[in-house]
């Protein structure tokens, strides 16, 4: 009995003594994992506030050395992406000063608005010419220092073109703004406005005017006296002339004339510009109207050994408008018909009816006008005019052009180059 009782004791024993080594053996095992947990948080808490130099060391433990190889990896692939953000931001920063240069450079003020017309930033152009100091003008509505010249309607749009404006701290010099709308994500509007000195141009311009008119009045008087001096010569009153003398003083009076309408189309235009076109109008029945100007125009087409044909409208049509100018529209462009037709068939004069317009029509098959440069020929003084349809100074069409408009209505012209031309006047009906 006492020996069995022993045994059983010496079995407990060694179930303690067992179960003492097992517990030492696993706290040492969880002691490590704590160690090892430890220095993963220490590592991810660096990590967290940009400390991307931090790695765990190398355990000698299968399972252990893997994860830690994996968070290593991935600290050095945070680290290799920092650099390179910091890379592209400072290149982007760069990018940004030198963008900041230039704009600071441009002659043009450029300002960025909002909806509400405050100002979000501004160029140092702007601030000189608005007499305020950096940031001072963040937030200002841009109408505190600006005013339309003539449009009372004035507003702020995306569609804003060299319109004039008047800079109230900078009153001596004329400005010109256009504007343009930020595209965004945001529901916001954005208006970008460039703001453009003109004052040297406009200087130069009104003295090349005033010089221009000056010249051209002056001219004015002397070829008037020639004309007039050349007519009596015509009328005898100095004596009889020779058929060559009258021969030569014909050619004279037509280069005379010639001369005297350049002059005159020169002096019309500057009136234009400071008094416009002033129309007396009245009704014209267009059918007998211009009938007589062709007649007017045959002698210096069948110079040109060619016709005029006109097509009349059926119905009898009657307009409001200024006989005297429509008859210069339509001799010159009759005229330039005449000058352009390097072919023998007849030059076309059409009526025609489109909505609420009447128009007429001068077609000749001549050599036709550049496709590029179509849109360009009422321009005044365009570069190309010898080689295009103006008379001279190339300020007839422009002139034409002008004279339709102040009637309502406009020139149109369409051309295909050694095919057709033809220059279209729309009058309102």
């Amino acid at each position: 009995m006492f020996s069995y009782f022993y045994v059983i004791n010496i079995c407990v024993l060694i179930v303690f003594i067992c179960l003492f080594f097992i517990t030492r053996k696993t706290n040492k095992r969880w002691s490590k994992i704590n160690d090892y947990l430890g220095k993963v948080t220490t590592t991810v808490d660096s990590i967290r506030y940009g400390n991307l130099s931090t790695k765990i060391e190398k355990i000698e433990h299968p399972t252990y050395q893997n994860v830690t190889d994996s968070i290593n990896r991935m600290v050095e692939t945070l680290n290799d992406r920092e650099k390179m953000i910091i890379e592209y931001q400072a290149e982007l920063m760069r990018q940004n000063k030198l963008l900041e240069s230039v704009i600071n450079s441009l002659s043009d003020g450029i300002l960025i608005i909002n909806e509400k017309f405050d100002i979000l930033r501004a160029t140092p152009k702007i601030l000189k010419w608005f007499g305020i100091k950096g940031k001072d003008i963040i937030g200002k509505n841009v109408f505190e220092f600006i005013q339309p010249v003539n449009d009372e309607n004035f507003e702020i749009s995306s569609e804003l073109n060299n319109i004039e404006i008047f800079i109230k701290h900078t009153p001596t010099n004329n400005f010109v703004i256009s504007s343009q709308a930020l595209s965004s994500l945001e529901e916001k509007k954005r208006y970008v406005l460039i703001i453009k000195d003109i004052t040297t141009e406009k200087e130069i311009e009104t003295l090349k005017e005033d010089f221009v008119a000056t010249l051209t009045h002056d001219l004015k008087v002397p070829i008037v006296a020639a004309s007039n001096m050349i007519d009596l010569f015509l009328a005898n009153k100095f004596g009889d002339i020779s058929e060559k003398q009258k021969f030569a003083l014909d050619n004279m009076k037509a280069s005379n004339k010639s001369l005297l309408d350049l002059v005159q189309i020169l002096l019309e235009t500057y009136k234009l510009k400071d008094q416009g076109i002033q129309l007396v109008k009245e009704k014209v029945e267009i059918n007998p109207f211009i009938e007589e100007i062709i007649s007017e125009m045959k002698p210096l087409a069948s110079e040109a050994k060619l016709k005029l044909k006109f097509t009349p409208i059926q119905n009898p049509t009657t307009i409001e408008a200024d006989p005297m100018q429509l008859r210069r529209v339509l001799k010159n462009l009759i005229s330039n018909a005449i000058d352009h037709s390097n072919t023998k068939k007849s030059i076309d004069i059409e009526i025609g009816k489109i909505q609420n317009f009447t128009t007429i029509s001068v077609i000749d098959y001549g050599q036709g006008i550049p496709e590029k440069e179509i849109k360009m020929i009422f321009n005044k003084y365009y570069s190309a005019a010898k080689k295009l349809r103006k008379v001279g100074t190339g300020l007839g069409l422009y002139l034409s052009q002008q004279i339709a408009v102040a009637h309502g209505g406009e020139i149109i012209a369409t051309s295909e180059e050694n095919v057709r031309t033809e220059f279209c006047i729309k009058i309102p009906s």
